[in-house]
């Protein structure tokens, strides 16, 4: 019996957390018009980031202003991060040629990153940010600053979509699809 009691509370909790992820996840995936205010900040911050790409070169995110960007804030020891990564790469593929870019902010060393790069074929950029740049996340909404953490932008470089934890191909390629259809009308 007492084996029992441990159980059903082990699964209780799990449960529980796991109610608790869904909601935080659900939160954090608000509307462009249910963004909070620090977004617009937020966004005029990234827009002014510069970081080393994995052979060191400087890369600023303000190149790609014109285009749908997929920001993803992820590191090489975050198992949901690698477990997202073939996703984005498939969906970044499947975008070559049209105007959308994505990029990796990875919270880990370049040598992590290089392995990782090689490891899952990555075509996009993937820059190596500081811890402190986790604090760009807190101010689109992700208070707790956890991985992974995906900021979508539309062309004119105003947040359309945030999201707290894994997407998957299917809904990252409807976002960015619903972005490029919203800017062709």
């Amino acid at each position: 019996m007492h084996r029992l009691a441990q159980y059903a509370l082990i699964a209780a909790v799990a449960t529980a957390a796991a109610g608790a992820g869904y909601l935080a996840s659900r939160k954090l995936t608000p509307e462009a018009s249910q963004l909070p205010a620090s977004a617009a900040a937020a966004t005029d911050e990234l827009f002014a980031l510069q970081l080393p790409d994995t052979t060191g070169t400087p890369q600023a995110l303000s190149q790609w202003r014109g285009k749908v960007l997929v920001v993803n804030f992820w590191a090489t020891w975050c198992p949901p991060c690698r477990k997202e990564i073939p996703d984005f790469v498939a969906a970044s593929r499947s975008f070559a040629g049209e105007p959308v870019q994505f990029v990796g902010l990875s919270i880990d060393s370049t040598e992590s990153v290089q392995a990782f790069t090689r490891e899952f074929d990555v075509p996009y950029p993937l820059l190596i940010a500081s811890p402190q740049v986790l604090g760009l996340a807190a101010r689109f909404g992700n208070p707790a600053q956890a991985l992974p953490f995906t900021v979508i932008t539309d062309r004119n470089g105003a947040v359309r979509h945030i999201k707290l934890g894994t997407l998957n191909r299917a809904e990252l390629e409807g976002k960015i699809r619903s972005l490029l259809t919203a800017t062709a009308d």
